[in-house]
């Protein structure tokens, strides 16, 4: 039993809004989930980070009924996917990478013909809008044209056109992809805002530190399996505690610095010559950095940084995966089977 099921089985079903058992799905030779797990309690962004491949934007597809799956079972709102996804459908919102937009209309205009393609009428549909642009501080842009708002903009409209129908769960595919630190930060004032509302947010990204301020809970997926659910602070405290930092300013020192930070430290340290840092555990963190901030200095060691740190999201990602997130690169690719998956979609249409 995985993690995250373990987790479900202290709580009821009505307390969650996403959950999934064993999901499989294989796209001819390729396992894209093998017996993947995840529950996502109600009224949360619940995090699923995972590296290129592993599976995530997969598992979107499957819980948003966008795809079939292969084995297990996952039920989203309390509906089942296999067997309802009509009913899913009317109780989700799904943003995917990149905006779906119609950069000629204005902002207005976008969120009015949402509203008319979900069968709102024509006068529900304007007030929706309304509400909307007011939602997501978008009124004063309601009249241009889409092609003239920002990267960040456009985002928390798209999010704005997948909360048409409010939906009970809102299934966010990589929401800051390409963004600027400005963008980035907007869309997670918005996000944070819909959970207020009562949405549950099941996100996925790499970028860690967006993972860090959102989510209440992280999933962490590789090779299609969850291999670690927990709260942001439990992921931390597996790889330790905190650490001790040094780096010095000529590479001639580090040897040195190892000598000095192991006289503190509660376990080997670990030096890094090309970035000329040597960090390690240490419990008591004051003593230990007023300590070695003081031989260093006595011993005429150079410093160029000296601190005390926790470890992050990108430590944890590391231990566990073996490798760091590729923010900056293309996302999953398991997106290179949308043909294959385009395909099962047109089955499942509603």
């Amino acid at each position: 039993m995985s993690a995250s099921t373990s987790a479900s089985a202290s709580a009821s079903a009505s307390d969650y809004a996403v959950r999934a058992e064993g999901l499989d799905k294989r796209y001819g030779e390729k396992r894209a989930l093998d017996g993947f797990d995840l529950a996502v309690r109600k009224g949360t962004v619940h995090g699923l980070l995972g590296p290129n491949g592993a599976g995530k934007t997969t598992a979107v597809r499957i819980l948003s009924t966008l795809v079939r799956l292969d084995g297990g079972s996952a039920r989203v709102a309390g509906l089942d996917v296999a067997s309802q996804p009509r009913e899913v459908r009317a109780r989700i919102g799904l943003t995917g990478q990149y905006a779906a937009l119609d950069e000629v209309l204005t902002g207005r205009q976008n969120l009015e013909m949402f509203g008319r393609l979900f069968h709102l009428g024509g006068r529900r549909a304007r007030r929706r809008a309304t509400e909307l642009l007011e939602q997501f501080d978008l009124a004063d842009a309601a009249g241009k044209g889409v092609g003239q708002y920002s990267g960040g903009m456009r985002r928390r409209l798209d999010l704005a056109a997948s909360m048409i129908l409010t939906p009970a769960v809102l299934f966010l595919d990589e929401p800051t992809t390409g963004l600027d630190p400005r963008g980035r930060g907007e869309v997670w004032e918005s996000v944070r805002a819909l959970v207020s509302g009562g949405t549950t947010v099941l996100l996925t990204t790499q970028y860690l530190e967006e993972a860090d301020k959102l989510a209440s809970h992280i999933t962490v997926i590789d090779q299609g399996r969850a291999i670690a659910d927990d709260t942001p602070d439990g992921l931390k405290n597996r790889v330790g505690g905190d650490r001790i930092e040094v780096v010095v300013t000529e590479r001639a020192d580090i040897a040195r610095a190892v000598k000095v930070v192991a006289r503190v430290s509660d376990g080997e340290p670990e030096s890094h010559e090309t970035e000329l840092r040597v960090h390690a555990p240490v419990t008591d963190r004051v003593a230990a950095l007023t300590e070695v901030a003081r031989t260093l200095q006595d011993e005429g060691v150079r410093v160029e940084d000296i601190g005390l740190r926790r470890p992050s999201l990108d430590d944890v990602f590391m231990r566990l995966t073996g490798h760091r997130t590729a923010a900056d690169t293309d996302t999953d690719t398991d997106t290179d089977t949308d043909t294959d998956a385009d395909a099962d979609t047109k089955g499942v249409a509603a």
